[in-house]
């Protein structure tokens, strides 16, 4: 009973963090390609490109993250395993976006040299 309270919440909430921050990244990610690249047709390829992966990669990790949750055996449980792995998807999720942009710039300055 509890286990199956914990992924519907665990479902719930990082199914919308996934949702949420991909269509943000994606508005706001038309604006910072546009500047390093200065094509709109190729950023607007790439900037699909990226949110596609961004979906695999998150989709991918939320599935993987329910074959080895463990037994729940209380409401105190439920919350604590929840909030951790729901926490866990974030800094992913930070992190992931910081490397795309990091990634972007470092191949921004090597075509701007060329």
């Amino acid at each position: 009973m509890f286990n199956i309270l914990s992924y519907i919440i665990f479902l719930t909430v990082s199914s919308y963090i996934t949702v949420d921050v991909g269509r943000r990244c994606f508005q706001a990610g038309k604006t910072y390609l546009e500047y390093l690249i200065h094509d709109k047709d190729m950023c607007l390829t790439i900037n699909r490109i990226l949110l596609g992966c961004y979906y695999l990669v998150n989709l991918g990790y939320i599935a993987v993250n329910l074959a080895f949750w463990n037994r729940v055996n209380s409401i105190e449980e439920v919350i604590a395993v929840s909030a951790a792995r729901i926490g866990f998807i974030t800094l992913i999720l930070c992190a992931l976006h910081y490397f795309n942009i990091i990634t972007l710039y470092f191949l921004r300055n090597k075509l701007t040299l060329k």
